[in-house]
């Protein structure tokens, strides 16, 4: 593993980790994690730093409305898939998007305040693109686990123990 890949490994676990720490874990100079550090969000290898919030926890994510969404699309000659990935992944509603295998082409994940705008969204804006050729909406229920992050708390026994 080279010098940039176990620094980022570390902060792929823990982004709060300072660079003293990483020094330390690393066996590197805080110098030399800083410059590495710094070559990984020049390159764009390093896009953001963010917090994950539990959505059943957080008052505002736990009342919105997500939405999966299989697209059919069709490919634009030269530019392929791209064109129409480019129109659809600039609406705010949109949070993720992939280029599929399978039986449809895209597959987006979208948030919205109610089950009526995601539909509206959905009706009106989304398969209305041209390019694309149907869409089909699976809503979200719960999440239990995403990007490696449970969710759900194991069930605790709440039960007091009992003395003689």
């Amino acid at each position: 593993m080279d010098n940039t890949e176990e620094i980022l490994d570390l902060l792929r676990e823990n982004a709060r980790l300072s660079v003293d720490d990483i020094a330390a874990m690393t066996r590197k100079t805080p110098d030399e994690v800083r410059s590495a550090i710094k070559q990984l969000e020049d390159n764009g290898v390093i896009m953001k730093y963010a917090a994950i919030v539990n959505p059943e926890k957080d008052g505002e994510a736990k009342d919105k409305v997500r939405a999966e969404i299989e697209i059919q699309v069709t490919p634009e000659r030269e530019h392929g898939f791209d064109a129409v990935a480019d129109r659809i992944w600039r609406f705010p509603q949109v949070k993720s998007l992939y280029l599929m295998s399978g039986g449809y082409d895209l597959k987006v994940i979208i948030e919205g305040d109610t089950l009526k705008e995601v539909a509206f969204f959905v009706a009106r804006k989304l398969s209305t693109l041209e390019g694309v050729r149907s869409t089909k909406t699976h809503f979200i229920l719960k999440t239990y686990k995403e990007n490696d992050i449970v969710y759900v708390e194991a069930d605790k026994d709440h039960r007091q123990g009992v003395t003689a």
